[in-house]
């Protein structure tokens, strides 16, 4: 499996116009890898993965796809080059079957004396085939997105963007909502994501939803990377700590004898 980059941000900044909401990050994504993008609110993290999905132009740096500079000038240049994001809240209509919501927007046709049609035949085996690879079993095609559990749902959004192509699947905090189990989906999901060789970004604030599934660590503090680790190279207090700004509690700790 290739090590080389698919995607390379560059030193890429953010302004808006006097607020600078990223300033100067770096991050490679490698396929066949989850790498797991961290930090706490108002850390950068959606900023930073809009640049990298086509909904904001960096004001500096540099995109690089597949070795060549990239600009995407909206979502939809980013997901036709195959970058597909599964956002928090699903774009998804929850009276629709299952086997609709996975083609929507890419509904498969079929004619009858030259009229076309949805073709149900089709769009139902291939969502009920897409499912059970990723260890869901549907009562049927016909089943109501609404009646799936929040795992579920992002079981069905994250085999779409794979049927579709995608080769770096980002998904933004999947496991926030979400109850032990259902987590334990989602993340046995994008494992076999991983292993099929397309690279994913993972962006949470949980650091044992992270260490779970990632290969690499990246932390994000107010627009700026703290450092990248792989995995093995840093220990869950350590990410945790430079999460949560260890060394600013240590100093505060300090300060006050050891009292907070």
């Amino acid at each position: 499996m290739t090590t080389e980059p698919i995607i390379q941000m560059k030193n890429i900044e953010k302004h808006f116009g006097s607020v600078i909401a990223l300033a100067g990050v770096s991050l490679d994504v490698i396929p066949g890898e989850c790498h797991c993008l961290l930090g706490d609110n108002g850390a950068g993290k959606s900023t930073f993965i809009k640049t990298m999905s086509g909904v904001h132009q960096p004001t500096k740096g540099e995109i690089f796809f597949e070795g060549k500079p990239m600009h995407f000038d909206d979502p939809r240049d980013a997901i036709a080059a195959g970058i597909a994001t599964v956002h928090q809240h699903l774009a998804m209509i929850p009276l629709m079957s299952v086997s609709r919501n996975f083609f929507m927007g890419n509904e498969p046709i079929k004619k009858r004396f030259g009229v076309p049609f949805f073709d149900h035949e089709l769009a139902d085996r291939v969502t009920m085939d897409a499912m059970r690879e990723m260890g869901i079993n549907l009562r049927g095609p016909d089943q109501a997105v609404g009646t799936l559990s929040g795992g579920e749902r992002q079981t069905v959004a994250i085999s779409r963007a794979v049927h579709f192509g995608a080769k770096v699947l980002i998904l933004d905090e999947p496991t926030s909502a979400l109850g032990v189990r259902q987590t334990s989906n989602v993340l046995a999901t994008v494992d076999k994501v991983r292993k099929q060789g397309i690279a994913v970004v993972l962006i949470t604030h949980n650091v044992r939803h992270a260490l779970a599934v990632g290969d690499r660590f990246t932390v994000l503090n107010r627009g700026q990377t703290l450092g990248t680790a792989k995995r093995g190279e840093i220990s869950p207090d350590e990410l945790q700590d430079m999460m949560a700004g260890g060394q600013e509690l240590a100093e505060l700790e300090g300060s006050l004898g050891g009292t907070v």
